[in-house]
C-alpha cells in the first residue's frame, strides 16, 4: 500500500486518492448499513412471528 501512496504523490494525485479512500469507505459504511439493516428486519419478523404464534395459543385456549 505505500507504494501506490507514493505513487500517487510523486504524480500530484492526492485528490485522487482522497477521493478514492472517502468513496471506499462511503461503499464500506453503506454495505454495514444495509447488513444492519437486514438483520433488524429478521429480528422484526421473527417477533411478529413469536406474538402470532402467542395470539394463536390463546385463540386455541380460549
Amino acid at each position: 500500500m505505500p507504494d501506490v501512496t507514493q505513487t500517487f504523490i510523486d504524480r500530484g494525485d492526492l485528490a485522487h486518492l482522497a477521493l478514492f479512500l472517502w468513496a471506499t469507505s462511503s461503499s464500506g459504511l453503506l454495505v454495514w448499513a444495509l447488513k444492519e439493516l437486514a438483520a433488524a428486519n429478521r429480528r422484526f419478523d421473527h417477533f411478529v412471528n413469536e406474538i402470532t404464534r402467542l395470539n394463536q395459543v390463546f385463540r386455541d385456549h380460549s
